[in-house]
C-alpha cells in the first residue's frame, strides 16, 4: 500500500501543476512557479524511483543542477521583459516587436 502511495503522490503533483500551467494566466512569473513546480515533483519522482530500486542518487543531483540552470534562464527572461516593457503580463509582450 505505502509503495502505491510513493507513486500517486509525485504524479498528483505533476498532474495539479501541469493543470495550472496550461489554465489561462497574465503573469510570467506565475507560469515560472508552476513550471518550477512540476520540475520538483518530477525530483519526487526520480528520487523516490531511485530509493525504490536501491541505485545511486548522482542522477538527482544533475537533475537539480539542470533544473537549478533552468530556473536561472526563466529569471533572467523575467528580468529582461520587465526591463524591456515594464511589466510581467503576456498581452503586452509581442513576437513581432523582438
Amino acid at each position: 500500500m505505502m509503495t502505491f502511495m510513493y507513486w500517486i503522490l509525485p504524479l498528483f503533483l505533476f498532474f495539479s501543476g501541469v493543470m495550472v500551467f496550461v489554465s489561462n494566466r497574465k503573469h510570467l512569473l506565475s507560469t515560472l512557479l508552476s513550471l518550477e513546480f512540476i520540475v520538483l515533483s518530477l525530483f519526487l519522482f526520480l528520487f523516490m524511483y531511485l530509493n525504490l530500486y536501491n541505485f545511486e542518487s548522482f542522477f538527482s543531483m544533475m537533475f537539480l543542477t539542470f533544473s537549478v540552470c533552468e530556473g536561472a534562464l526563466g529569471l533572467s527572461i523575467l528580468v529582461s521583459m520587465i526591463r524591456t516593457h515594464g511589466n510581467d503580463y503576456f498581452s503586452s509582450f509581442s513576437i513581432l516587436q523582438c
